[in-house]
């Protein structure tokens, strides 16, 4: 009931899974999960946006899509067909701007086949992800895990080093409260919050540019924020050439700006030394 999740200082011999390495040929620097406490309020999407806007500062970006049953991120990277391999391990694919990623959909011979497997062998996917695939050089790793604190969210937070989480919600109440079910998750593993993004926050009103808060005015999302004093990195409003950039695969050359803040935050908060 007292353990820290920190194995290098204990001596007692129990059952907690200790962090796996990567592939030996693998150099990643700093993984950042994105999590959500439900599904549906567009952690795919800040995902893509995030490693997009790191790439755009100059940096080596991958994206690990944990959403095995959800997966989402080929598509909105416009990258299909299988990964490549041999005997030492296996190719992520590349978006047009050179994000490597990997995801259950680029190994399925149709992208609209359902993965029905029980939670085990989820994780177990979730962790050849980590360990099989040739990442290579990498700044900034971004795991797309699925909803919820089950069984793969817990599998990554335990089997992979993570330097820092981010949460998305939208700005209703009820989606707030439940926000605080990740955040308290994340303080149970000792790994640090980053901060919330809000998505959905708001519309544009395209006839006067009026701000419309259609879920509210996040005052919720801010509560939230205030009691763990954690910074809101980015509010993502309704906006119809993000939507088409994500059903048409150019997430990561529309170059819209959203998480241009929250990519600086990541920036000064994790370091990274170039080689």
């Amino acid at each position: 009931m007292s353990c820290d999740h920190n194995c290098d200082k204990c001596g007692e011999k129990c059952d907690t899974p200790q962090t796996e390495n990567p592939h030996e040929l693998s150099r990643i620097k700093r993984v950042i999960a994105v999590v959500s406490g439900k599904g549906g309020v567009g952690k795919s999407s800040v995902t893509a946006l995030l490693a997009s806007a790191m790439r755009r500062k100059g940096y080596n970006c991958a994206v690990l899509d944990a959403d095995i049953t959800g997966a989402s991120i080929p598509k909105m990277f416009g990258v299909s067909g299988g990964l490549d391999g041999d005997g030492t391990g296996i190719f992520p694919a590349r978006s047009k701007t050179g994000i490597s990623l990997v995801s259950a959909n680029l190994l399925l011979e149709h992208e609209t086949d359902p993965v029905v497997w029980r939670g085990p062998i989820i994780a177990g996917m979730v962790k050849q992800f980590w360990t099989d695939v040739i990442w290579g050089d990498v700044d900034y790793m971004f795991i797309d895990c699925p909803p919820g604190t089950g069984d793969v969210p817990l599998t990554v937070f335990q089997s992979i080093k993570i330097d820092g989480i981010i949460t998305v919600t939208t700005p209703q109440e009820l989606v707030s409260m439940i926000v605080e079910k990740a955040v308290n998750m994340a303080n149970m593993m000792k790994i640090p919050m980053l901060g919330i993004v809000e998505n959905m926050s708001y519309a544009l009103c395209p006839h006067c540019g009026e701000r419309i808060n259609v879920f509210g005015n996040g005052d919720a999302v801010k509560a939230v924020t205030q009691k763990f004093g954690l910074p809101l990195l980015a509010e993502i409003p309704y906006d119809a050439e993000l939507v088409k950039a994500a059903d048409t695969g150019t997430v990561d050359t529309l170059g819209v700006r959203y998480t241009d803040a929250a990519a600086d935050i990541i920036e000064s908060g994790l370091p990274v030394v170039r080689q």
